[in-house]
């Protein structure tokens, strides 16, 4: 097999002293894909190697590679990624995902942690309460999307209100608001997993439109989407350069 010389060190950093089952019955293939994941793709963009493992964790979740994300979550510990900051991945995914797609996910991470010895529960990051989730969402998804959210009430059908005061209060107040990692991490994460599921296109602007808010410019959404293209492939990769292509042309 002819996987480069950067291809293996990148991916022993990853998964240290690693014995692949596949590499043994189907070698070709992961002469391919480890030359390409470990090599090629690193070459473009500036994300580094924790924020790229959890842009991965968040889209083998909303992917539903559970299998590839408990190899990340692994990698991910390997590089610094820290138990809190996995655990606040998970957490962030659920209102994307739903929970039905992530319990999963969390039962994997648990065993892994425990594996490692670490006791759980983690410390609480929570920073609201019953009474604040509401009013501290809100002010976080206005930090985020400005003006918009006033005209989404505005323009909202009577009907359909409660659905504006449940992404305020419980995607953006009982998610965003925790500690764990910072409101720009939470919306590029967002971003990997809104991508990852395809078919929520709209959704996905109104992100990448949320990250520019934040300070994640086009160069790191970019870096983003081709670090996750060996996972999620060209079809939601290529939706998702051109979503970002419409919200901030070249």
């Amino acid at each position: 097999m002819s996987i480069t010389e950067t291809a293996n060190k990148n991916h022993e950093e990853l998964f240290p002293d690693y014995k692949s089952t596949v590499k043994v019955t189907d070698p070709e293939l992961i002469e391919v894909f480890d030359n390409f994941a470990f090599d090629e793709v690193l070459t473009y963009g500036n994300l580094d190697t924790r924020t790229r493992l959890m842009m991965i964790l968040a889209s083998t979740i909303a992917s539903q590679a559970l299998s590839e994300y408990k190899m990340m979550t692994n990698a991910a510990l390997n590089v610094g990624v820290t138990p809190v900051e996995i655990k606040e991945i998970l957490y962030q995914s659920v209102p994307y995902v739903g929970i039905a797609k992530v319990l999963d996910f969390i039962h994997a991470t648990n065993d892994i942690l425990v594996s490692r010895g670490i006791k759980l529960p983690l410390e609480g990051q929570s920073t609201t309460t019953p009474e604040t989730r509401y009013e501290k969402g809100l002010e976080v998804q206005k930090s985020i999307f400005g003006e918009v959210i006033d005209k989404m009430f505005e323009k909202s059908p009577k009907d359909q209100l409660p659905i504006q005061k449940y992404l305020s209060a419980n995607c953006f107040g009982d998610y965003y608001t925790r500690k764990g990692l910072d409101i720009k991490t939470r919306e590029l994460l967002t971003f990997s997993m809104i991508l990852s599921l395809g078919g929520c296109e709209s959704q996905l602007k109104g992100h990448v439109q949320g990250n520019l808010n934040v300070g994640n410019d086009k160069e790191i959404l970019l870096s983003t989407v081709t670090q996750l293209l060996p996972y999620v492939g060209y079809p939601r990769a290529l939706n998702a350069i051109r979503c970002i292509n419409e919200v901030i042309p070249e």
